[in-house]
């Protein structure tokens, strides 16, 4: 149904979140209901703990009060329990909904695992929270492509040696090197914005190849390879889709010239791990930098774990202070143009799960 200024709206906050920022929502319009119970929320144990607290348990009484209170609800800030199990019942409880906000940039993984049929995921939206991770993953990219090519991995082992070498190792200038970044959306160009800041040629891919101001070259996965020649740094910001699945296969990282230097902030299952590796035991890759793996936690046996030319990040590039407070803006933007019965931006495409 069309919403409009004078129709009901009722919002409910399904995951933790501070007080503050529920009253920025509950003021973007009269119209505008939320229903915000935080002692049925898990305590968050880091700014942005989305799932809370993993010991917290509701009590029945409360349990019950949870989903009745998601049932009442026209818009979902969260998926429910933040978890595909949350957004499945959710979806088959409540007709009435129509909008869920994911507090996820890729959200499409958690719908595909909800196990949703597509007749289900047509009845309302689903909108990411994509974009507003953009500037803390952009700066996490620069520092990987800073490490690599001022040495940081290996300043540290001779810091941890006592080692003071007598022959001098030159460090490589940034400035006028090359950059390749896969997915030019907002986390790619945030990067690219970043690169050239350095004094970086950036070029890049896209599934729509058309040319960006500020882009050297653009071109598909098709044309990956041929960009990667000359590339000094690669930084893949791609979502896990099956179109992406272990793009950076043998081949594409046999394409890179030697001493490349690899990020990673998009998807672990991007990077097919074992071919990686060899990259950096044959001198194509000259390190990477790794915020996200194929499985997560990154398993005990990896070995990129001590692997001494990668770094090693729990899937936590993107977490800043602020994110809570740029989600709840990006919220009340995305309520604003809901209540008007505009276009959404950021869904959840419900074929690709992207």
């Amino acid at each position: 149904m069309m919403n409009s200024m004078t129709t009901e709206t009722t919002v409910a906050i399904a995951v933790p979140l501070e007080v503050e920022f529920v009253e920025r929502i509950r003021a973007v319009d009269p119209s505008v209901t939320v229903l915000y119970e935080p002692d049925l929320l898990p305590p968050e144990r880091f700014p942005a703990d989305h799932a809370g607290d993993p010991d917290f348990k509701r009590t029945p009484e409360q349990e019950e009060r949870y989903w009745d209170m998601l049932g009442k609800a026209d818009v979902l800030y969260g998926f429910p329990n933040e978890n595909p199990a949350g957004l499945a019942r959710i979806a088959r409880e409540n007709p009435r909904l129509q909008w869920i906000h994911a507090m996820a940039a890729g959200a499409g993984g958690a719908v595909k695992a909800s196990g949703l049929d597509a007749e289900t995921l047509n009845k309302f939206k689903v909108t990411t929270s994509a974009g507003v991770h953009a500037l803390p993953l952009a700066e996490f990219a620069a520092m990987g492509i800073l490490n690599g090519f001022k040495r940081t991995a290996e300043l540290a082992q001779d810091q941890a040696a006592k080692s003071w070498p007598e022959l001098r190792i030159p460090t490589r200038l940034v400035n006028g090197s090359s950059l390749v970044v896969t997915g030019l959306g907002e986390i790619g160009l945030e990067t690219a914005r970043i690169a050239r800041a350095l004094g970086m040629k950036v070029s890049g891919t896209k599934r729509s190849v058309e040319p960006i101001d500020g882009i050297e070259e653009v071109a598909d996965n098709s044309g990956l390879a041929g960009l990667l020649a000359s590339a000094d740094a690669v930084v893949n910001t791609l979502p896990g889709t099956p179109y992406t699945e272990r793009l950076f296969n043998r081949e594409v990282f046999a394409a890179m010239k030697p001493g490349t230097v690899f990020v990673n902030v998009g998807r672990g299952t991007v990077v097919d791990e074992d071919a990686l590796l060899e990259a950096l035991e044959n001198g194509q890759v000259a390190y990477a930098c790794l915020d996200v793996f194929a499985v997560e936690p990154l398993p005990q046996d990896s070995l990129l774990w001590n692997h001494p030319r990668v770094m090693v990040s729990p899937h936590t590039s993107a977490l800043s202070a602020a994110e809570n407070r740029l989600i709840a803006e990006r919220f009340c933007s995305n309520l604003r143009t809901f209540l008007g019965g505009g276009e959404l931006p950021h869904l959840v495409d419900t074929v690709h799960f992207y």
